[in-house]
């Protein structure tokens, strides 16, 4: 029985929202139990996934938080 944990970041995918909303998390589900059954054949039934949102706060990536790092990103790019 495999268990498949997904973290993603508490935001939202358009402006007006802050959060994954109900069909985006049916889709990582239905997404990653598909890929466990056509990579190691494991029965839709018998996996589990779990999704974890983390406030946006609690992420790093490249020594920095992730929001400022998103923006030197951004000026980068301009």
């Amino acid at each position: 029985m495999p268990i498949v944990t997904v973290q993603v970041t508490r935001e939202g995918t358009k402006p007006d929202r802050n959060s994954v909303t109900a069909q985006e998390k049916a889709a990582i589900i239905a997404g990653v139990s598909q890929v466990m059954l056509d990579v190691l054949n494991k029965p839709l039934e018998s996996t589990y996934v779990v999704i974890e949102e983390v406030d946006l706060d609690n992420w790093g990536w490249g020594g920095l938080p992730t929001s400022e790092y998103r923006r030197i990103v951004a000026a980068r790019k301009v």
